[in-house]
């Protein structure tokens, strides 16, 4: 049984499997419509659950596309109008998904709950995003930044803000795909040494933007107020000073590209001019969920790596 709760679960060599998929499976569909089944419908007859405890654009849209372009079909579930949403427990939910579908997708608040899901199901279960880690947004930052042309041994990566689940799984790839990454923080938000231990020697952090940001091929940040968060305003003012804007990206390298994750503050982690200017691969990078998250299914079921 292969689930997929984080990027330690594929391996290195699981995670390249799946890049290289997603690159090549992104190729062959140049000119299709949205809706066309893969000429392989690698997954025809396969049916996945997705449960969404936490609101979803990409990760809702991007698995529901993946699987029908992988010739499959999909269940969307909000647990509000599920029995979960009632006090039926993880366990007992994953025990009856298995028996209906072939895989299940959750995103929710707490890791614990994927991790009880995995225990309990019979079928693969995926990481949508939790609190402490969202892999599938990785490997789509991953497959961008391959695409710009940059090979990821031997990368820098600055990561600005709040140390958060996103660049928990940001410095777990670090450390697999042996790449750099150097978060500035403010103090009071920096990630716990667990996570900066994911990246076995390939990630620190600093408190200086400008430190962080020297000599980096990419920038990445995130909204610095998470979902179910107050919008404290206590926190904003401790990041402003992280927020990225052009001069902080010219201390980069000149070809520096710049990520986000989705949806975006603007005026708040970053500026207009930096994430609609010509370093951004924000659309790029959001349409990549849809690839890797075709990689990361044919993964789980064992077609790939």
């Amino acid at each position: 049984m292969r689930h997929f709760l984080n990027l330690t679960d594929a391996g290195a060599d699981g995670v390249a499997a799946m890049l290289a998929d997603a690159i090549d499976r992104k190729a062959a569909r140049k000119g299709f419509p949205r809706g066309r089944v893969d000429a392989d419908a690698p997954l025809a007859g396969h049916v996945l659950a997705m449960i969404f405890e936490k609101n979803s654009t990409r990760t809702r849209v991007s698995f529901d596309m993946a699987i029908r372009q992988l010739g499959g079909t999909s269940i969307v579930m909000d647990a509000g109008s599920m029995q979960l949403g009632r006090g039926e427990s993880i366990a007992d939910t994953a025990r009856v998904l298995s028996g209906y579908v072939d895989a299940i997708m959750i995103r929710t608040d707490d890791h614990a709950k994927v991790v009880d899901m995995a225990r309990h199901a019979t079928v693969p279960v995926i990481n949508g995003l939790t609190d402490y880690s969202h892999p599938c947004q990785i490997m789509a930052d991953l497959q961008t930044i391959i695409e710009d042309g940059k090979a990821l041994p031997g990368l820098k990566v600055a990561w600005l803000g709040d140390g958060n689940n996103v660049l928990a799984s940001l410095m777990e790839a670090a450390g697999l795909m042996q790449f750099d990454v150097v978060a500035a923080c403010p103090q009071g938000f920096a990630p716990p040494e667990e996570d900066i231990a994911l990246g076995q020697g390939r990630a620190r952090v600093v408190a200086s933007p400008q430190e962080a940001v020297e000599g980096a091929d990419v920038i990445v940040t995130d909204t610095w107020i998470s979902m179910g968060q107050a919008h404290a305003d206590t926190k904003l003012a401790a990041m402003m000073p992280y927020q990225v804007d052009e001069a902080l990206m010219a201390g980069a390298k000149p070809d520096a590209r710049f990520l986000h994750c989705l949806p975006a503050h603007r005026g708040e982690e970053v500026v207009d001019a930096v994430i609609d200017g010509p370093q951004s691969l924000i659309w790029q990078e959001a349409e990549n969920r849809l690839h890797v998250q075709k990689a990361v299914l044919r993964w789980v079921f064992g077609q790939i790596g």
